[in-house]
Parts: C-alpha cells; structure tokens; sequence
C-alpha cells in the first residue's frame, strides 16, 4: 500500500535541512543534504506508524504562510 504525506522543510542555523509532518505530530528528523533528508523521513515515517499507528482524521495541508510582527 502507497501512502502520501506533506513534509515541511525548512533549514536551521547551523544549515540542517529541517523535516517535519502536521499529519504526524512529532515525527521529524534532519539532515545536512535534502537527500538525505528525504531518506531520513522516510524513515521516520515507518517508525512513526509503527509506534502511532495511523493518523485520526485527515488534515489537508494548505500551505505555509509566512507573518510579520513588530517585536
């Protein structure tokens, strides 16, 4: 059976490559390449299932939005 998940990359200071999915909270990884990122949540993701089992109810990723606020 084929599943599909939304990742959210992003990169942190030191320059990892950052994965994290909504539909599966606390499962992410990082990596200094997004190919090895790639591996990395794959990987996660087989771990996450095993231990969660499968997410309740689906959330639909939208996307990401980026705001602005004076501190």
């Amino acid at each position: 059976m084929t599943r599909e998940f939304d990742v959210v990359v992003e990169r942190d200071e030191g320059g990892y490559y950052v994965a994290s999915l909504p539909a599966l909270h606390g499962c992410q990884t990082q990596a200094k390449s997004l190919d090895g990122l790639m591996s990395r949540i794959r990987e996660a993701i087989d771990l996450c299932l095993e231990v969660e089992g499968e997410p309740v109810g689906g959330l639909e990723f939208v996307g990401v939005q980026r705001v602005r606020i004076s501190a």
